[in-house]
């Protein structure tokens, strides 16, 4: 698509003054701003979409205007250049699509009621006022509302009342002066809201707001972990937080997990909300979220890319932060191991695939920004060359050019080079040079250690899953080694090291790259160096373990080692129920479920093999919750569980089920950290259309989204068509399903053997449906990489090909068809290489 054109090129915006009447009765709302700034030329385009123009006015005089729907914008000429005040009037319509200004829906004593909210990431501050919505465009706002307003209604803003108490005896809701920030940060609520505020040691506001349909305990957790890590941000950073506020507030409906606007940070409630008896998972979810969202107001509020090229800068920095912070503040988490357990197999599997995206990708039109939102790529991959990054330079440099980065480019925009040079001002090192191939190229490297007549010989080359064509990529790689003797990077192709015996009797112990797992990168030992590593596996560290799984699993992905090869893991980690050891377990059980025939022979024996490999940790970790447990053992404990009552414990499964009999009548009540296992076991051994109509019921009446997602996840398990029908019947129900949680519903049924036929001819003959409700939303290319997650015949290839392909020129989708054909291609061949001698294991065994 043609590069779309920088409004900023035209017009320089410094302040606007905004006012919008809003009322919800008709879903309407009109409005008035005045945008302050410099005219660089005399023809000048601002962006709106959806709003009807009334007037331009500047000095009194109306101007002619010409509005082009296809380009956004409306255009005008000024009788010259130079400082310029504009005024424009226009009015818009309210609509259910999760982006602009919307409704978000909620039951309270069975009225059912709404809260206005606004999402303007990444270009949708254009649906509500005309205005040069690009992030290189800072301004400062005034904004002013009013609105059909109610007893017990308030509105939230960036920044606080201009005259506390105002708003509710007026009616009008006059805010204070924002600093500069670009338009996508805008934010406002209105609604019947409640919290709970406090203040830091530095004097910000910090509030959680809700909707009252949640109790006032529900939000204390988030409070107290929302004034700690801004305090630690405040003090790692070294630049003052400088709003006077700092609120977030959970939405009812919201697309995204969260989103920074500056001081009115929004949430999804599974992601901000915790009841007394939410689990420890969930807790360290909302944590982490916080501190994600948070590092923002500093990296990407404060600071701000200049175009949307340079996304990864906020989302990997902030994914970073959030482990930092949460580490710092809550130790005994051990939030590393999640880091590694999750983000990093997230990053190196889809990384894996020819044809993925780099971390910095060029933008040329605003229709592609939505597909830069890549979990894998973005967030999981960019952070973990954060921290690789981090590593390299050294704690004291980078936190120090950190500190100049703010205080240097604070309220402006930055490029990446900018941050690389003030990292790099405190440091022998050059962080750019080091950083260019990671950013610019997509994949990653795999380094082949061997031993060859007493030379170690390391080399490098891009790792691939599927079919690929290679282009001698090549990258700076921290070799990170146990021992001495070795460089600290590998940047050629082929690196021989002479006197191998030599360098083995100075060190001790098996030699191991990448350690601490920092690096984003994997090694295949082979030969004698394969041997070492495993006679010592037993004495290594849990993380080691994991690491070394993982990297085993991959290199069974890419053909380099047999699948089959994986089983024995299973038997040496099985005395081990700590939470990294079960998790690499469950990696190894999840890709041999994926290679294995339902209700085969070869399941049969898995199912076997898995009882036996976990039930020295059932017997160690149980249904019981102790008060000695550690934080780490609920999360070990869950996985367990659920692998055992896949491969039909009979133990397990009859005290889950004595577990649901006790709670059946009050689900809320059920320990939290067993609910998910206890749900799904019930549909999975005791279905019944009467325990399907209590699980949606349930999804209905609660406010608790964890609990939603739950039993989301335990409907999936059925082996009902009638079920099956009951559900499809249902996902187009918003009252039922919300569309922010459509493609969990869509995917974890696709999931399902049982089911996928009956989703995946729902999802195909509703596309139409599912392209008008979600186009433009942060969860539109899910429903597409959900089918090529979990499509791995030739048949469901095909399917996939002939429907996606004519959907190739949707900006939005034309990545994520690409890499889903490819995806779905490798997993084909995988099967195919693989299978056979994975079943004839499994069977002799």
């Amino acid at each position: 698509m043609e590069k779309v054109e920088h409004l900023i090129q035209r017009f320089v915006p410094e302040h606007y003054e905004l006012f919008l009447d809003i009322n919800r009765k008709d879903k309407v709302f009109s409005g008035r701003v005045l945008v302050k700034g410099e005219a660089l030329e005399q023809t000048v385009a601002f962006h709106q979409k959806d709003l009807s123009i009334e007037t331009v006015r500047v000095a009194g005089e109306s101007l002619n205007f010409t509005v082009n729907d296809d380009l956004e914008e409306v255009r005008f000429e000024l009788a010259a250049i130079g400082q310029q005040d504009i005024e424009l009037t226009f009015s818009g319509q309210i609509t259910d699509g999760m982006t602009g200004m919307y409704p978000s829906y909620y039951q309270l004593d069975g009225v059912k009621k709404e809260v206005i909210s606004t999402q303007f990431e990444s270009h949708f501050a254009r649906q509500v006022f005309p205005s040069i919505d690009e992030p290189a465009a800072k301004a400062t706002f005034d904004l002013t509302i009013t609105f059909d307003q109610q007893e017990g209604e308030i509105v939230l803003a960036n920044m606080p009342e201009r005259l506390a108490g105002q708003g509710r005896e007026t009616g009008i809701w006059a805010f204070e002066t924002s600093p500069r920030m670009s338009t996508y940060l805008l934010a406002f609520a209105i609604g019947e809201l409640h919290s709970q505020l406090t203040t830091t040691k530095s004097g910000v506001e910090v509030g959680i707001f809700a909707t009252k349909a949640h109790q006032s305990s529900s939000l204390d957790f988030a409070l107290d972990f929302a004034k700690r890590v801004l305090e630690f941000y405040e003090d790692y950073f070294g630049v003052p937080y400088p709003l006077k506020q700092c609120y977030h507030l959970a939405l009812p409906d919201f697309s995204a997990g969260a989103m920074e606007n500056w001081g009115l940070i929004t949430y999804r409630e599974i992601y901000l909300l915790a009841d007394d008896n939410s689990s420890l998972m969930s807790r360290q979810q909302i944590a982490l979220v916080i501190a994600h969202e948070v590092a923002h107001q500093w990296f990407g509020n404060l600071v701000t890319m200049s175009w949307w090229d340079d996304l990864w800068l906020n989302e990997s920095f902030a994914m970073m932060m959030e482990n930092l912070a949460v580490d710092a503040l809550e130790p005994s988490w051990q939030i590393k191991n999640d880091f590694n357990i999750s983000s990093v197999p997230h990053a190196l599997n889809r990384d894996a695939i020819d044809g993925v995206q780099s971390v910095h990708v060029a933008v040329n039109h605003p229709d592609e920004i939505q597909t830069l939102f890549d979990s894998a790529i973005v967030y999981s991959k960019g952070s973990r060359l954060m921290f690789m990054l981090y590593h390299w330079l050294g704690k004291e440099a980078f936190v120090a050019g950190l500190k100049d980065y703010f205080v240097a480019y604070q309220y402006g925009n930055t490029v990446g080079q900018d941050l690389w040079q003030a990292l790099s001002h405190h440091s022998d090192k050059d962080a750019a040079d080091f950083m260019t191939a990671w950013l610019e190229q997509p994949g990653f490297p795999v380094v082949t250690a061997k031993v060859v007549d007493d030379n170690l010989i390391l080399s490098q080359k891009q790792f691939f899953v599927g079919q690929h064509k290679d282009q001698g990529r090549l990258w700076p790689i921290p070799l990170n080694s146990n021992w001495t003797g070795l460089p600290e990077t590998l940047t050629q192709e082929s690196l021989v090291i002479p006197h191998y015996s030599q360098l083995a009797a100075n060190n001790t112990g098996a030699l191991r790259l990448n350690l601490g797992n920092n690096a984003h990168y994997i090694t295949a030992y082979q030969g004698q160096l394969l041997d070492d590593l495993m006679a010592d596996f037993a004495s290594l560290s849990q993380l080691d373990k994991l690491q070394l799984v993982q990297e085993f699993s991959l290199l069974a992905e890419g053909g380099v080692m047999a699948y089959a090869d994986l089983l024995p893991f299973l038997d040496l980690l099985s005395d081990d129920s700590s939470y990294p050891i079960v998790s690499a377990q469950q990696q190894i059980i999840a890709g041999l479920r994926d290679m294995i025939d339902e209700n085969s022979p070869a399941q049969a024996a898995l199912k076997e093999r898995v009882n036996r490999s976990l039930m020295a940790s059932y017997e160690q970790l149980g249904f019981d919750i102790k008060d000695s447990d550690s934080d780490e053992t609920e999360k070990a404990r869950l996985f367990v569980l659920l692998a055992m009552t896949w491969a039909g414990n009979e133990q397990v499964i009859a005290q889950a089920r004595a577990i649901y009999d006790q709670y059946a009548t009050n689900m809320e009540d059920m320990p939290a950290s067993l609910r998910q296992v206890v749900l799904s076991t019930q549909v999975m051994v005791a279905e019944s259309q009467e325990l399907v109509d209590a699980y949606l019921a349930q999804y209905v009446k609660t406010h608790d989204a964890r609990l939603r997602s739950e039993l989301c996840f335990a409907l999936s398990r059925t082996k009902s068509q009638e079920t099956v029908n009951k559900i499809l019947a249902v996902l187009k129900d918003k009252d039922v399903i919300k569309p922010q949680d459509l493609s969990t519903w869509y995917y974890s049924f696709l999931r399902s053997d049982f089911a996928q036929e009956a989703f995946w001819t729902w999802g195909r003959e509703n596309w139409q449906w599912l392209k008008e409700t979600f186009a433009g939303d942060m969860s539109y290319a899910d429903f597409v990489e959900s089918a090529a997650d979990v499509f791995k015949t030739e048949e469901r290839l095909a399917e996939f090909k002939a429907f996606y392909e004519p959907e190739m020129e949707d900006l939005a989708l034309k990545r994520e068809i690409v890499m889903g054909l490819r995806n779905i291609d490798s997993k084909i061949e995988l099967i195919k290489a693989n299978k056979a001698a994975l079943e004839a294991a499994l069977e002799d065994n």
